[in-house]
């Protein structure tokens, strides 16, 4: 029978390798004869009939690997088949750009030609409805999860537009949609550049290099590379970036575990790094790959870090096929920057837990003999944490009343808006106006402590709805904290 098979599978051989990687190979068969008891008793005494894949690819396997860590996965044939699926799987969408608050979806940009600019969809349309479920009960989790499964399919739209009464229905099937990892290059002053980077893909390395040409290359005075909110990706593309500022020979990172002996790599010979000052951004959603270029740059003290602590995921992750059409993730090694201290941070509660926890963080150095910490995720050399947001920034904020004024706004003189366009104190009084038919007045201090801010805010919509949300994001970034801590830094060294 099947259960019998897959019993013998989970027996046989164990006195090769147990002896090998287990003390007591005697006490593994033992187990096993157990579990293969339980599982007879099961089958013979059960009211129901037993499934065993229910038994062992759904229970006892995922059961038993839940106490190594969190990221060790067992994949059943169906699971094993997306995942490979999804390494093949290309990026889909509608081509728009959006706002998202909890209940709210708001569209600030559609790309030209883009599904969603062919059904008709405008900048400052409010999506209330996806396929019947209606946006204003949904928290931002259920929210962002929904928008990602409506990208997979053909989805029905229900679009609040102002002027119009009426929900209007929009129909669109995704399309594949070119989404670069290197999603924004500016100049933020003379001589500076900026390159955020939202993820590592194959060709970002080379990505970050064509954009540092185009910013002016080694004329630059200094570069600022943001990896806030980048999960990491294709760990060979992180290792090319990190490779285009550091010098042949140096040490980039290093890989070890119980089985795997500590691989170094280090940056080729023949390498000619940039050498113009170098800031990088990062926060607590920065993991994996874009930690490790941030450790490698702060031990080599080639370049600042600023920002928050980053996220701490320094496992290194192997896919093994297995019988059955199966497979496993499985953690085999950790990730450790050039002066030795794990990116890793604790993982509680699993049988990796005491290879990850440690009662102090321990200090190590960097080549000029700066303290930095190991042990969970990557320190920035300056922590700046995101301003809070006032009591009145946040009701404007969650009412998306910069938004919805500026589409109106933008209704009569959508095609005059150019970069040279300010707020001036005549659209900030249409602004308060607009307010107040809404039940919404500040009082005067109120407004005139945030009067700059909410200055900044409106030109950062009307530019998102007229000219696009990358000149939007240029105007969000001029008021960036950490953003101008790295200009200043940049600034200093420059002279």
């Amino acid at each position: 029978m099947r259960h019998a098979a897959i019993l013998a599978l989970m027996l046989a051989g164990v006195p090769l390798w147990a002896q090998k990687y287990v003390s007591n190979a005697e006490e593994l068969e033992r187990e096993l004869k157990r579990i293969m008891r339980i599982y007879a008793l099961l089958e013979r005494e059960s009211a129901s009939e037993i499934d065993p894949d229910q038994a062992f690819f759904k229970g006892a396997i995922p059961g038993m690997l839940r106490k190594l860590d969190p990221h060790t996965v067992f994949f059943d044939k169906e699971q094993y088949d997306q995942l490979k699926e999804m390494e093949k799987a290309v990026s889909k969408g509608f081509g728009t750009v959006v706002s998202v608050m909890p209940g709210r979806v708001i569209v600030l940009q559609t790309l030209a030609g883009a599904p969603a600019q062919r059904a008709g969809l405008q900048p400052g349309d409010e999506i209330v409805g996806i396929n019947n479920i209606p946006l204003a009960r949904l928290d931002m989790d259920q929210l962002v999860g929904l928008l990602s499964q409506a990208r997979t399919q053909p989805v029905m739209l229900y679009v609040r537009r102002a002027g119009t009464s009426a929900l209007m229905p929009f129909t669109m099937t995704p399309e594949e949609m070119q989404s670069p990892s290197v999603d924004r290059v500016y100049k933020l002053e003379y001589g500076i550049g900026f390159i955020r980077v939202n993820g590592f893909e194959a060709k970002t390395s080379l990505e970050i290099q064509q954009a540092i040409e185009k910013l002016g290359g080694e004329r630059l005075k200094g570069l600022v590379l943001d990896l806030r909110d980048n999960p990491g990706g294709v760990l060979d593309t992180a290792l090319q970036t990190a490779a285009l500022f550091l010098k042949p020979g140096m040490k980039i990172l290093s890989a070890s575990g119980r089985s795997a002996p500590d691989k170094p790599v280090v940056v080729p010979d023949g390498a000619s790094p940039y050498e113009f000052p170098l800031v990088v951004l990062i926060n607590g959603k920065s993991a994996s790959g874009s930690e490790i270029v941030a450790g490698a740059l702060q031990d080599h003290d080639r370049a600042t870090v600023l920002g928050e602590p980053s996220f701490g995921k320094g496992l290194v992750q192997s896919v093994f096929s297995l019988s059955e059409g199966t497979g496993l993730a499985l953690t085999t090694a950790f990730y450790y920057t050039p002066s030795g201290r794990s990116i890793q941070k604790p993982l509680r509660g699993g049988q990796l837990d005491e290879a990850t926890q440690v009662v102090k963080r321990p200090e190590y150095r960097t080549d000029s003999g700066r303290v930095v910490r190991g042990g969970g995720g990557i320190d920035p050399d300056e922590v700046i944490y995101p301003p809070q947001l006032s009591r009145l920034d946040y009701v404007l904020e969650m009412s998306a009343s910069f938004s919805a004024f500026a589409t109106e706004y933008l209704r009569p003189r959508r095609s005059t808006i150019t970069a040279e366009f300010e707020v001036t104190p005549a659209v900030l009084d249409d602004f308060q106006l607009f307010l107040s038919q809404r039940n919404i007045r500040p009082g005067v201090a109120d407004w005139t402590a945030e009067r700059a801010w909410i200055s900044s805010r409106l030109k950062q919509e009307i530019f998102n709805q007229s000219i696009g949300v990358v000149a939007g994001d240029e105007i969000e970034l001029k008021r960036d904290p950490v953003v101008k801590r790295a200009l200043a830094i940049l600034a200093n060294t420059a002279k």
